[in-house]
Order: structure tokens, then C-alpha cells, then sequence
């Protein structure tokens, strides 16, 4: 592995608890694995939530994340952080998801239900809003949708997303600005009556 101990920005590629992990799961201590799950689990499952709309597929997204990411461990070099390339292992499983639900049933819509509130009328608006906004995330290009949802539901930076999505750092910047100009367009409705 090659691990140093800071990037050009200064900060580690792989924090110190992260490497230990994985050098002792490396080492044979299999059973250490499941620090590293239970540290990223729900970080990962919000990701393939968000991108699949659907609790069931995102569990078993992210269990099959977790098992790629051990079978794959030896051949992590540590030239991005561990949870970079455990992203990578993820949005890649998602977008394979979502391709083959797209050819399996084109018009497969989920039918999951907003969080019920207290006032009828803002969860009426809240929740046609947010179906607006779920639905014209899904109708994006599949490298935009995963920047969308990189940079704005998991925070990551443009380079960040570059490095998992495995795209020149501008590639993503122009995917995240193409889609961001797509959902204005798409939700121009919804400015103009707040």
C-alpha cells in the first residue's frame, strides 16, 4: 500500500484509524472490517437512498458495497481516502442499479411516501416539491444524477467527486453545472409560486 501522510492540500489520504483497519483486516483480522461498516454504513445507505429512491435497493446496495469493498481491499492503494473509494464502489453499484431498472421497466416510478407534518397545506407543497425535485433528479443523465447527489446531499467537493467518479475534476463541474441548470429549468414552477 502506498499511504503518505498528507495530500498537496494537507490533510491525510487515509486517516490514521482508517489505515490501522485496514492494515489489521490486511494483516488477517478479517473481523476488523466491521469498524470500517459500521463508520461508513449509514453514510453509504444515504447515498444509495438518494439515488435509487428505495430503501430495500439502497440495503442491498449497500451490503454489496461492503462486500466488494472487502473482497477488493488488497488492491486499495491509498491514493484517495478509503471513503473516496468506498464512494466509488457504491455510485458505481447504484448506476448499474439504475441502468438495469431502466431496462427492465423504463416507467418504474417509486412509490414512496413523504414524511407526514403537523399543517396539511405545508406538507401538501413540501411533498409536491420534493416529488418535483426526486423526479427531475431521476430524469437526469446518469453521471449528472450521481453528481447531483455527490455535491449536494453528501457535500463533497468537485475534486472529491472527480476522484469518484473517476472524471477530470472540470468534467464534474460541468455535470453538476449542467444539471443544476436542467432542475431550474425544470422546477421554474415551483420559484415562481413560493
Amino acid at each position: 500500500m502506498v499511504f503518505g501522510p498528507s495530500d498537496r492540500a494537507g490533510e491525510r489520504i487515509v486517516s490514521q484509524s482508517d489505515f490501522e483497519v485496514i492494515r489489521r483486516v490486511l494483516d488477517g483480522e478479517t473481523a476488523a472490517f466491521e469498524l470500517l461498516v459500521r463508520q461508513y454504513q449509514q453514510t453509504i445507505f444515504r447515498l444509495a437512498r438518494r439515488m435509487t429512491r428505495n430503501g430495500e435497493d439502497a440495503r442491498d446496495l449497500t451490503q454489496e458495497a461492503f462486500v466488494q469493498a472487502y473482497r477488493s481491499l488488497a488492491g486499495f492503494h491509498g491514493q484517495s481516502g478509503f471513503s473516496t473509494w468506498l464512494y466509488r464502489i457504491a455510485v458505481n453499484l447504484c448506476l448499474n442499479h439504475l441502468k438495469a431498472i431502466r431496462r427492465e421497466d423504463p416507467a418504474e416510478v417509486d412509490g414512496s411516501q413523504p414524511d407526514v407534518r403537523e399543517d396539511a397545506l405545508t406538507t401538501l407543497v413540501t411533498a409536491e416539491r420534493d416529488r418535483a425535485l426526486a423526479a427531475a433528479i431521476e430524469e437526469l443523465p446518469p453521471q449528472q444524477r450521481a453528481t447531483v447527489t455527490l455535491r449536494v446531499y453528501e457535500g463533497l467537493s468537485h475534486r472529491e467527486i472527480a476522484e469518484v467518479l473517476e472524471c477530470a475534476e472540470g468534467t464534474a463541474k460541468a455535470n453538476y453545472f449542467h444539471a443544476i441548470r436542467t432542475l431550474q429549468r425544470k422546477l421554474a414552477a415551483f420559484r415562481r409560486t413560493d
